[in-house]
Order: structure tokens, then sequence, then C-alpha cells
């Protein structure tokens, strides 16, 4: 399959800071830094890591960004260890399938619906598109071992796959992972909107809801790079899910 091009390849000081970024992350979760108050110094961690420390600059100031730590002057790099402990974090990128794995359960679908209809009004605008333009919708239900825990309606330009055929495409595959792999497009960022929801009759009876069960609503437009409009995602949350926001006030 001919992957698409459409989207910029990254610069190598990027992809190399970003690596780098991860490999601390292990280090400070069940690596060498585990049980560290601060890392250690820019030339140091450049020897131990293989990198220029102009690497570890910006690695360093990507996890400082993201609240993971916080560089002191005649201090150091000092570790916010309940941080680094989080990991269902609304205000990051995250992958419902990947949460679901880190409570210990198993992840999947038992209710999968991809439909193609023209945009409306509403999406069509939100997507930067001419209205009635044929969008796919990929309506999903997603259990933890055998327990409903929510339900996503994910929408997508149909000229995003091309020539390609949509039902020789495993919509089952988390949607950053078909974007990426079926339209080589990266989601490089977010705007989402939160809210408490009682959600629709049939959301509620496929998440086998209780009378007294609260949902919570992510609306989000998601952006490639060059701040491009590229998919809608409407998603409904059960309690199963615990999610923590880290606001950097200075």
């Amino acid at each position: 399959m001919t992957k698409k091009t459409s989207e910029p390849v990254r610069l190598g000081g990027e992809l190399i800071s970003s690596q780098v970024v991860e490999q601390l992350l292990q280090e400070l979760r069940s690596g060498a830094f585990q049980t560290a108050e601060h890392l250690p110094p820019e030339l140091e961690l450049a020897s131990r890591l293989n990198v220029s420390r102009t690497v570890v600059r910006d690695a360093l100031s990507e996890l400082e960004r993201e609240g993971y730590v916080e560089r002191v002057r005649g201090i150091g790099t000092v570790i916010n260890r309940d941080v680094v402990n989080l990991h269902r974090r609304m205000d990051q990128k995250f992958e419902f399938n990947r949460m679901i794995e880190a409570t210990g359960h198993h992840p999947n679908s038992d209710d999968l619906r991809v439909t193609r209809r023209p945009a409306d009004a509403e999406n069509a605008a939100a997507l930067d598109l001419v209205p009635n333009t044929p969008v796919v919708y990929i309506c999903r239900r997603i259990l933890a071992d055998n327990k409903p825990v929510l339900f996503s309606t994910d929408i997508l330009p149909c000229s995003l796959f091309g020539q390609t055929r949509m039902d020789s495409i495993d919509f089952s595959r988390p949607i950053f992972e078909i974007l990426n792999e079926e339209c080589g497009i990266q989601i490089t960022s977010t705007v989402t909107h939160v809210r408490a929801a009682v959600g629709d009759p049939v959301v509620r009876r496929a998440l086998a809801l209780t009378r007294d069960q609260a949902l919570l609503e992510l609306s989000e437009t998601c952006y490639s790079r060059l701040c491009r409009p590229i998919m809608r995602c409407r998603t409904f949350y059960t309690d199963f899910f615990d999610f923590a926001l880290v606001r950097k006030l200075m």
C-alpha cells in the first residue's frame, strides 16, 4: 500500500530529542532514576545517552513544559515524582487502549460501525470542508475485559484515504495508528471541550449504565502540522476512567 506524503518529514534533531524524552521518562518511572530526586547535569546526561548537550537541553525543556521536572538555578533539575507517576493525563495526547492496559485490563471492541455520509454543516465547518463532502463515521464501543467503558465516534474526510478501499482497513485499531499508517498523518494538537453528560439512550444502553451514572464527554477537533483540521472525535467515558490534568502556572 502506498502511503500518502502530504505531511512534512520531522527534522532529525526533533526526532532525536523526542526519543530522549521517552527514554528519560522510562528511566524516571522504572529505570535508573526511578527513586532519584534530581536528574544529573546536562553534560553527564549527554554522555550517558550518547547525544549532544543541545539535544539533552531540548529534551529537558520538553519535560519541564510537561511538568515532569523543574530546572532551578543553583539546584539543578528537580523531579516532580507525582507527575511522573501519572498515566492518564487529559492535557496530553492519550489513546484509550493504552489507558485500559495501564489498569491491568484487556481493551477490545465488540460493536464497530463504519459508515460513509455527507458532512453536515457543523462538521464541514470544523474540518474546513465544503458541506456534503463525504466523511467516514467510525463508531465503536470499547470494553475493558468484558466491561463496557466508553463509546466513541470519529469523523474524518474520506479524501484522507486516497484510493485505499475502506473495506480493506482494520478500523478496530486505534484511530491515531490508522491515520499514521494508512494516511501518513500525525495528529499534533487537539482542541478539547469537556463536560458532564447524560448521553442519549443508544449510548447509555451500549455502556450498560444504571440510572444514576453520569458520563464524561470529550468533544475534540484534531489537527496535524500547519494547523490543518483532520478529525472530529466525540467520546463518552464511564467512571472506569480517572483523568488527571497538569497545569503549569508559571
